[in-house]
């Protein structure tokens, strides 16, 4: 009986999963090396306060989400898209439901045992699971090299796929060691970045000692993306010691980023009070607050306290506090100015990495036949709300579809 031909998969993430099971579906052989000692830790994480699988938008707003990458990405959607990421995980006797927001979530929210049956049905499959191999490019002889508890291990292949995450999140295995391997073999990565992230703001010592952590809901977000145009969003974030972050800041990180890129710093808008209009919070503010502290008739007049009434001390100079013109401005329009994003090691995730242009449409590296590469290793980045997670599965898919196509040519 002819040997069969052999897929080395590097990364247990989502990715790496469904690359594998892809694969040993057409029959290959696959062999899964992870760097830690069970797979999938990020995808834990991200289900810990409920796994938000994917997203009900309907496309092509779907795409849409995926920004310069749109065209790409809605290739990969076509194969496999939310409605057949929920039909798999129905198949693993996980069933969803839509959330008030459209999000997408396991009947239990949970993101565990969705991941222990995906890993039991792989295993029956014969998919083969290597724990503790820490992934170190190739040797001389094209061999992948492998650090282990036992030492360097080296495995040949027939083909192999990279799905070893971005930047974010380096405990877990995603630290974007794998970038000064493939740029020795020529392969054009973008810088990785921070994405989904929250932003460093100068605040003074007493606001960040007195209000980190405190929530901003609701608010309204205003900022101009790259191209000077005018945007707007409704959400919920949150003061930290350092700046602001939460889902409201991740939605639009990508554009303030990039303007900090460009810019040097980015201006944010914030509306303290949606549903109020400028000239009535005016009026309000302009009647005589007699001996009353300014921090009560802002909370009398305004509804404003808490972490919202600092930030107007914060904004307006003490000497126009009585200025209701001035007040009233900053209440629907608070500036603030963000320095720079978090460090990528505490960012959601990533953007940049492999350049879809240095792939074919299969995912194969186009200057390395025979290794595939999926997930957030690429050079791509979606918000929050399981369009990350989307992304990587149906990438995941079209990687090990590819990469057994490939393989089933190849002479034995």
């Amino acid at each position: 009986m002819a040997a069969a031909r052999a897929l080395a998969v590097i990364g247990g993430g989502p990715a790496g999963l469904m690359a594998a099971e892809v694969a040993i579906a057409a029959g290959i052989e696959v062999d899964l090396y992870d760097a830690k000692g069970s797979v999938g830790r990020k995808f834990l994480i991200a289900g810990k306060g409920g796994l938000n699988l994917t997203h009900s938008e309907p496309m092509p707003g779907f795409a849409r989400r995926y920004r310069e990458r749109e065209t790409e990405i809605a290739r990969w959607l076509r194969d496999f898209d939310a409605q057949a990421l929920r039909d798999w995980a129905l198949g693993l006797g996980v069933d969803t439901f839509v959330g008030s927001s459209g999000r997408v979530f396991p009947l239990d929210l949970k993101a565990a045992p969705l991941l222990r049956g995906w890993v039991r049905r792989l295993r029956d499959q014969g998919v083969r699971f290597h724990m503790h191999h820490r992934w170190r490019g190739w040797n001389d002889d094209a061999a992948l090299r492998f650090a282990t508890p036992e030492g360097e291990r080296n495995v040949s292949a027939d083909a192999v796929l990279l799905a070893l995450g971005g930047g974010s999140w380096p405990q877990l295995g995603s630290d974007g060691a794998w970038q000064d391997f493939l740029r020795a073999r020529d392969i054009d990565i973008a810088p990785l970045q921070p994405a989904n992230c929250g932003f460093d703001i100068d605040w003074t010592a007493h606001f960040a000692e007195r209000h980190a952590g405190a929530p901003l809901k609701p608010i309204v977000a205003h900022w101009r993306d790259l191209s000077g145009e005018a945007q707007s969003l409704q959400g919920e974030c949150v003061a930290t010691a350092t700046g602001i972050e939460g889902s409201l800041i991740y939605a639009i990180s990508a554009d303030l980023r990039d303007t900090i890129s460009r810019d040097g710093a980015a201006l944010l808008h914030l509306d303290l009070t949606p549903g109020r209009d400028l000239q009535r919070l005016r009026d309000a503010l302009a009647k005589p607050r007699g001996s009353r502290s300014f921090s009560e008739h802002l909370r009398r007049q305004a509804g404003l306290d808490g972490v919202k009434a600092a930030l107007i001390h914060e904004a307006v100079a003490k000497s126009q506090l009585g200025d209701a013109a001035v007040v009233a401005q900053t209440i629907k329009r608070l500036p603030l100015t963000l320095r720079r994003p978090r460090p990528l090691a505490e960012t959601i995730s990533s953007a940049g990495g492999v350049r879809l242009e240095a792939m074919d449409d299969a995912l194969m590296l186009i200057a390395a036949p025979g290794t595939f590469c999926a997930g957030e290793m690429l050079d791509w980045e979606a918000p929050t709300g399981g369009y990350l997670l989307t992304a990587c599965f149906a990438s995941g898919y079209r990687a090990g579809k590819g990469a057994a196509a490939w393989l089933l040519t190849r002479p034995l």
